[in-house]
């Protein structure tokens, strides 16, 4: 990706997930919930305190978050729709079994 978010932003590729009721039918686009969790495809170099420190950012490309609903801008590159957010909005990284050490 040829994208580089500014500060502490968050560059996220939202995951959907087709909903099914349990009779078996399909929930269409229109009729469900924003998703609330990404994946992370660019991360921004850090936030920068007042005193002129850098906080170094918590998430690498490829963790899998969840965010807060109505957060961020969304926009769409190359067919792909992908969401900014700031790192704030990051609720929690989705562990996938893997230990970052």
């Amino acid at each position: 990706m040829n994208l580089r978010p500014l500060g502490d932003r968050v560059v996220l590729k939202p995951v959907e997930k087709e909903e099914m009721t349990k009779s078996g039918i399909v929930i269409p686009d229109t009729a469900r919930e924003k998703p609330q969790e990404g994946l992370v495809e660019a991360v921004g170099t850090g936030r920068i305190l007042d005193n002129g420190t850098k906080v170094p950012m918590e998430l690498e490309v490829g963790d899998k978050v969840l965010y807060a609903k109505y957060s961020g801008n969304e926009f769409k590159l190359d067919e792909v729709d992908y969401l900014i957010i700031a790192e704030k909005d990051v609720l929690a990284i989705v562990d996938n079994g893997k230990s970052k050490q």
